[in-house]
């Protein structure tokens, strides 16, 4: 058989976009934290394998946030198209990839974007993080988030400025500031990046770096069920504790304005089916809105009437 080694063609069993090496002896320098546990994430704005893992991530973060400190790190997806490998040698045929993989995260994502508006690499979008980054870190994060949503539920093609701006804008992020970083100080930024994610031994993406002030590591190559994440940080620091927070819908979206079925299910801890139904209720009766794809949905706040 030939080797996979096409960064967009993903291996859902696996969870990871890239060719994980897991065999590879990293060594990660020991950086001095506040909180118990380091959290170093490696992503991408177009891995469906990391959009995979939102669920598991929103969780997380809402059970031991006070105990993690996450570092998002860009790792350079797709350069370009200039390469022939594993099936995959124009957009056109990720298009039917992406689909098989929404139904196996159980994540919204329409791959056809890929016959619309293909993305030519996701370098711009990944740059454009970096330098939100500059501006503010928490609303790097959510800007992540949109681009995501932008590009797996909306078919935007999320290399292009407008998108990215659009994105920038939506999230409270100053569009000139981030123009003038995108075009230069976070070009730098993105290579200092790739150049960690090269050192770390990284090949595939989703990839989590767990650490601890003694130096000690977990790591999680992919999507993975909730207990291989909470099992790493437990293993770095037994003493942290769980965070208990409200699983009903408003305060779960009053912490998170947008929801999956699934990312609502993983949090609240209602069955899947369950959730949709409960989902598709509250967008009926107009509290939530509903934006939907023929793979799935997602849910949003309904912004209050001034």
């Amino acid at each position: 058989m030939t080797e996979n080694n096409n960064p967009l063609l993903c291996d859902p069993v696996e969870g990871i976009c890239g060719i994980p090496d897991s065999s590879s002896n990293t060594k990660i320098a020991n950086q001095k934290t506040e909180k118990p546990v380091k959290v170093i994430y490696f992503t991408d704005p177009i891995c469906s394998s990391c959009w995979g893992i939102e669920p598991q991530l929103r969780k997380l973060k809402l059970e031991y946030g006070d105990s993690l400190e996450i570092e998002y790190r860009m790792g350079g997806l797709l350069p370009d198209w200039n390469y022939n490998s594993g099936g995959i040698s124009k957009p056109s045929d990720v298009a039917r990839h992406w689909d098989e993989v929404s139904v196996y995260y159980d994540m919204p994502i329409d791959g056809d974007i890929w016959l619309e508006d293909p993305l030519h690499s996701s370098y711009p979008p990944s740059i454009a993080f970096k330098a939100a980054q500059m501006q503010d870190n928490e609303k790097s994060i959510l800007f992540l988030r949109k681009m995501r949503e932008m590009v797996f539920l909306q078919k935007r093609n999320i290399a292009k400025w407008e998108n990215i701006a659009a994105a920038a804008k939506n999230v409270g992020l100053n569009v000139e500031q981030l123009k003038a970083d995108f075009e230069e100080k976070a070009n730098a930024l993105f290579e200092e990046d790739l150049k960690l994610a090269k050192q770390f031994g990284v090949r595939g993406f989703p990839t989590l770096f767990f650490t601890n002030n003694s130096g000690k590591k977990e790591i999680v190559y992919g999507s993975k069920p909730y207990s291989f994440y909470e099992t790493a940080v437990l293993k770095l620091d037994p003493s942290v504790t769980r965070m208990e927070y409200g699983k009903n819908w408003e305060t779960l979206f009053a912490k998170y304005h947008s929801l999956t079925a699934k990312e609502f299910s993983e949090l609240s801890g209602a069955f899947r089916n369950e959730s949709e139904k409960l989902l598709s209720q509250l967008s009926d009766k107009g509290t939530l809105e509903k934006l939907s794809t023929k793979n799935g949905a997602l849910w949003k706040r309904k912004a209050p009437n001034r």
